[in-house]
């Protein structure tokens, strides 16, 4: 798959099963967000990744969330489960760090262009994946479990995989609904 075909045909696909990314397509996939954007070389970034029982420990940390948050029992009962949708889970944190030229929001979207390589990384070389966040990125008991300071921002949980389905055709937008110019 060409870069240009990639970047206009991408699309999330959330039904992933075994085999997740290993060695060198996985390190390729590693080094693809270490390319990120980063103003002042910063390097905002944290990531971790989750596969085997790192799953049950990460579906554990959300049971425990949802316990504390006084959810319902079947949100309990599936919070553990979460995290199976996909042989691995990456889960992409922004620490932040003081800087007087790159403010807190440049550094979270630096960590979400991150987040962004990694997923196209992963589709270049076969594999699927879906970017999610929901409640349990915002969650204090989560970002506890993962030791985040105060101003740091969980972006997002990147769920890889081999694609279970192909995915669905994207509709095509117009760009002059988006973009306008200035000559």
């Amino acid at each position: 798959m060409d870069a240009l075909d990639l970047l206009l045909n991408r699309s999330s696909q959330p039904r992933l099963q075994e085999p997740a990314p290993k060695g060198e397509v996985l390190e390729n996939i590693m080094q693809a967000a270490l390319r990120a954007p980063d103003h002042a070389c910063l390097t905002p970034w944290r990531f971790v990744v989750c596969t085997g029982q790192g799953l049950d420990r990460l579906g554990d940390i959300y049971q425990q969330a949802a316990k504390i948050a006084g959810k319902p029992k079947e949100d309990i009962d599936r919070a553990v489960q979460l995290p199976q949708r996909a042989p691995m889970v990456i889960v992409a944190i922004c620490q932040y760090s003081e800087h007087p030229k790159v403010p807190r929001v440049e550094q979270i979207a630096s960590t979400a262009c991150a987040v962004q390589a990694m997923q196209m990384t992963a589709l270049a070389q076969g594999f699927g994946g879906v970017w999610r966040t929901g409640g349990y990125a915002f969650d204090e008991h989560v970002k506890q479990a993962f030791s985040m300071k105060e101003n740091d921002e969980l972006v997002g949980f990147l769920y890889l995989g081999t694609p279970m389905t192909k995915p669905l055709a994207k509709p095509q937008r117009d760009s002059e609904t988006f973009f306008e110019h200035w000559s």
